[in-house]
This record gives C-alpha cells, sequence and structure tokens, in this order.
C-alpha cells in the first residue's frame, strides 16, 4: 500500500520547501520509522542551503540517505530520530537515532538505525550524529591525562567536543568563542570560557570549530611548543588564509584535520558502529541538553533554515519537531 510523508526539500540555492512524498512499504530486513525529532547541522547543511558545496566534493558530501544532488534539488541532513513502527521483533516499537534527513516517515534497511537507550530521551538523542563527531574528533586529537586543552568555536560541534574533553582527568579544558552567552554553555559542560583575546595559552592542544578564519589563526596562537590544532571546521567553496609565518615552524606546531566520514586510525578497531553506540551512551549525561538552542516544527525549517544561512542569530542545535507532521 505504500505510505506518504512530508519531507525538507531544497528546490534551488536559498530557497527551501516542504514537500509530500512517497513513502514503501517496509520489507524483510527494513524499519519504518515515524520521526519525532530530527536536528540541523548548521555548518554544514547552511553550506548546503547556500549551494557551497565544491563540485570536487558533490560525492564525498551525500547524506547516506540523500535524494537529489547537489547543488540542488537535494533532500539533505542526517540527525534522526523516531519511533520503529513496524520492523523485526528486536526493533518493532523502540526509539531509535538514523542518519536521515528532515522527513516525517521513512523506511531505512534495519542495520542503518541504532537503539537509543532506554536513559537517553529521544529530544536528547538527536544529537548523536554531533556527539559521534566529537568522539572522533577526541579520537584523532588523543589527549592526554593533564592536558591544557583549549576548544575554540562554542557552536553545535564545538560544544559537544567540550562536553567530551570535560571527562579527561587532570585537564584544563577552556571553550573559547566571541559570543559571551556562551559562557553558560561552558559553565553548563563543566568547562572554562573564555573570549578569543582573553583564552589562555601555552595549550597542549587546540581544537578549532569556529569555521572562521580568525577562530583558526587564533588556535595556533593559542598552541604551546610542539602543541598540536585539531581541525573539524570544513569551509565549502572558500579560500582560507593560514598563517604559517611567525613561531609556527620554530615552536614545531602541527594541524591536523579530522572527519566524521573516517574512523580515527588512533582507533582502527573500532568500527562506526562502535562510535555511535558510544556518542549515544555519552548522551545518558544530561549536561549535554545544554547543547539545544531553539526548537521549531517542520513547516517552519525553510523560513528558519533561510534565517541561519543569512547569517541569523548564532545558535546551538536547532530541533525540528515532527509532531503533527503526517
Amino acid at each position: 500500500m505504500g505510505h506518504e510523508a512530508r519531507a525538507f526539500w531544497l528546490a534551488a540555492p536559498g530557497h527551501g520547501e516542504i514537500r509530500t512524498v512517497p513513502v514503501p512499504d517496509p520489507g524483510p530486513d527494513e524499519v519504518l520509522v515515524r520521526t519525532r525529532y530530527t536536528a540541523v547541522s548548521r555548518g554544514t547543511e547552511t553550506l548546503v542551503f547556500r549551494g557551497e558545496v565544491p563540485e570536487s566534493e558533490y560525492e564525498r558530501m551525500r547524506a547516506p540517505f540523500q535524494d537529489g544532488g547537489f547543488p540542488a534539488p537535494v533532500k539533505y541532513g542526517y540527525l534522526a530520530v523516531g519511533e520503529v513502527e513496524q520492523g523485526p521483533p528486536g526493533l518493532a516499537g523502540r526509539t531509535v537515532f538514523c542518519l536521515y534527513p528532515h522527513q516525517s516517515l521513512f523506511v531505512v534497511p534495519a542495520d542503518a538505525v541504532t537503539v537509543v537507550p532506554d536513559d537517553v530521551p529521544a529530544a536528547r538523542a538527536v544529537l548523536a550524529g554531533t556527539v559521534e563527531t566529537a568522539v572522533n574528533a577526541v579520537w584523532d586529537a588523543a589527549p592526554l591525562v593533564g592536558d591544557r586543552i583549549a576548544v575554540v568555536g562554542a557552536g553545535m560541534v564545538g560544544a559537544s567536543v567540550a562536553a567530551v574533553l570535560a571527562g579527561l582527568p587532570g585537564a584544563r579544558v577552556q571553550l573559547v568563542d566571541p559570543d559571551p552567552d556562551r559562557a553558560a554553555v561552558a559553565a553548563a559542560l563543566g568547562v572554562g570560557f573564555a573570549s578569543p583575546d582573553d583564552a589562555e595559552g601555552d595549550r597542549d592542544l587546540v581544537v578549532h570549530a569556529s569555521a572562521t578564519p580568525a577562530g583558526l589563526a587564533r588556535s595556533l596562537e593559542l598552541l604551546g611548543p610542539e602543541g598540536e590544532v585539531v581541525e573539524l571546521s570544513w569551509y565549502g567553496t572558500r579560500t582560507v588564509p593560514l598563517p604559517l609565518g611567525g613561531p609556527f615552524h620554530s615552536r614545531r606546531l602541527t594541524i591536523r584535520a579530522s572527519q566524521v566520514g573516517t574512523v580515527s586510525p588512533r582507533r582502527a578497531r573500532r568500527g562506526y558502529g562502535d562510535r555511535m553506540a558510544l556518542a549515544l551512551r555519552l548522551l545518558a549525561d544530561p549536561r549535554f541538553d545544554a547543547l539545544v538552542g531553539d526548537e521549531c516544527t517542520l513547516d517552519e525549517l525553510p523560513g528558519v533554515l533561510a534565517a541561519m544561512a543569512a547569517g541569523g542569530p548564532p545558535s546551538l542545535c536547532l530541533r525540528v519537531s515532527h509532531d503533527g507532521a503526517q
């Protein structure tokens, strides 16, 4: 018989809309999921919304269940939590996380969903993909007990990294951002806070997640000798100047890229499923509620994303409620 769902599509760069789309009945090894929440990964999804994915990255940037292609029309997104309405006995009725776009009902292979632990609310579980990114970044960074660490950029990803690092024994973690309102987020996560001008230097490790050239330059300035910047920002089509003069060579500094599409080689025995399961276990901690900034409905998403992509007020996680979206 099949079903119908409502989904967010980028019809053209700068213009999103809600469309009705068909959903097939699930097969024997598939699940039908009724979405409760999705979330916007602000940095990546606003780049997609503006049509700023470089042509060279069209294939690598594809989301697991993306429809259409870049620059548009495209159905894009990868942070969804819902209830399994039909599926194998072990999954039917369970709350699951899936790397699926903003759509009210969908069918995927059963092995594409991860069961949300009972002690993780669905409204918080929508952060799982971002916390997974943070876990991979920390695996790449391989911090040591007692390290002095700065996280530059207190957005959704940077704040998630700070939350994960806060559990490292003896570490001194400082979240760095020009927005003074992010001090409250840092306090909720149990880490320090400073503006870029007041940030503590001589850091053993800096994780950069501001997606700005100024943030990357400041990250290098904050390092002590032999220190390392782990770069999480993705700049799309922008060219970013990198200050490699001054003390960069004499202090033997390092910049390392981290990309969630590849499990960190430093944790080669772990797979994608292990990483996602760990992210969901971490989300049992209510501190992560501080990462949710605003909530909108699916119908409101086109306008809200347009405002975000145009440089609207900064926010952490934008959670999208699918209650009532048929």
